[in-house]
């Protein structure tokens, strides 16, 4: 099945910005931006839900202070007890404040790996993949907008290309992908 998309490149953020906000208050659905940098405000312009990034972090970061209480209870209580500088060695609750900092560094350890890996799998950026970009330049200095046909029944191509002539736009391509 072919799709017909249109790439309508900017040279400036802020006129971006604007031309997705006078395309969607027209009705027009935009697929995606491509840029070198974020954009801040275009995501609930384009209807981009909020990440949950931020959950996983703390689920990461709790994952990491539960493998430090229990790997500090099994090496410092359990299996090799040791008298360092006359704190006892009797329970994990007794030493805590000691081990504050191996808490606090495992934590954010576990925390930031896991939302990189989170981050590059849900991205499908991981090394090695082909770019999604359709243009090498919005990761120098342009900006893109990706429309899909299929997305905008409302409108017909004619309709959604002059739209985006009057945003200020500087180039604009459309190509068929099958």
């Amino acid at each position: 099945m072919e799709e017909k998309v249109i790439y309508a490149m900017y040279d400036d953020d802020d006129v971006l910005l604007n031309g997705a906000k006078a395309l969607v208050a027209e009705g027009v659905h935009i697929s995606d931006v491509y840029s070198p940098m974020p954009i801040h405000g275009i995501d609930p312009v384009i209807g981009v839900e909020p990440t949950r990034l931020g959950i996983a972090a703390f689920l990461y970061g709790l994952t990491g202070t539960m493998l430090a209480a229990i790997g500090l209870r099994y090496f410092m209580i359990i299996d090799w007890p040791m008298n360092i500088g006359g704190k006892p060695s009797f329970s994990l609750l007794e030493n805590i404040p000691s081990f504050v900092p191996i808490f606090f560094e495992f934590t954010v350890l576990c925390a930031a790996h896991g939302m990189a890996i989170t981050y590059l799998l849900r991205n499908k950026t991981l090394p090695g993949m082909p770019p999604r970009n359709p243009d090498p330049r919005t990761t120098d200095d342009k900006f893109v907008i990706e429309i899909n046909a299929s997305e905008n029944s409302k409108h017909s191509l004619n309709e959604i290309t002059a739209m985006l002539k009057k945003t200020g736009v500087v180039e604009m391509e459309e190509k068929v992908i099958k």
